[in-house]
């Protein structure tokens, strides 16, 4: 799953004033990628091209405790709960921050073939969604766009960036699914997927400087 992993930031971002920012939800949307990635990078973790693998990703993730085990992910969610908090001085939106990071592992869990762990280990869950295409791009497609309508309609601002956001996922959404696929795991498909992430979440930082809140009494007020 790509997109859909920011359906969660989307909702979290749309809460009110007291929510993070649309920046700081699409971070931890993809917060344990970023740590996949980087630790693929340097060796820690661990995956390999398996054409077949899923009938949607040819990717084998043999080795990702730190990252997307339960655990993994939930130590990940604290962490980053831990530094919202304590940097924006906003329990609530902390706590939210780290639900969206949480939310990565259940949507995960949803879409991968067996290669989750709960705190590493042989045992392994995922219902694999990928493996039914008629199935998961509907989904992912719809939960990512009605959590962006509902982003939209709590919100208000102008509505050129956040288009942009939503056609800039959907575009890398298309490469990703009908694109080349890749002949082997390296350096640039981890830099490339960071890369994406880096773009997609700057895009957001944009829109949600733009987008206010409506409090009692009609004052508009940033998230924070």
């Amino acid at each position: 799953m790509f997109i859909g992993h920011f359906a969660p930031a989307f909702v979290a971002a749309a809460l009110g004033p007291r929510a993070p920012k649309l920046a700081t939800t699409f971070i931890a949307a993809q917060l344990v990628d970023w740590g996949f990635f980087t630790l693929a990078l340097v060796g820690v973790e661990k995956m390999q091209v398996e054409p077949g693998a899923t009938a949607m990703v040819p990717f084998d993730l043999y080795f990702m405790p730190y990252t997307h085990s339960l655990a993994g992910t939930g130590v990940w969610a604290v962490v980053f709960a831990l530094i919202v908090m304590l940097w924006s001085k906003n329990a609530l939106g902390g706590f939210l921050a780290g639900l969206v990071v949480l939310s990565h592992w259940l949507l995960d869990w949803i879409t991968h073939r067996p290669d989750l762990t709960m705190a590493g280990g042989e045992a392994t869950y995922g219902l694999g969604l990928w493996n039914y295409p008629a199935i998961a791009i509907p989904f992912e497609i719809g939960i990512t766009v009605a959590a962006f309508l509902f982003y939209i309609r709590r919100s208000r601002g102008p509505i050129g960036q956040p288009m942009i956001l939503m056609i800039v996922l959907l575009a890398f959404q298309a490469v990703n699914w009908f694109g080349p696929e890749p002949t082997e795991a390296g350096p640039f498909l981890y830099i490339q997927a960071l890369i994406a992430f880096g773009i997609v979440t700057a895009i957001a930082a944009w829109v949600g400087e733009n987008r206010y809140f409506i409090r009692r009494g009609g004052l508009a007020a940033p998230s924070v």
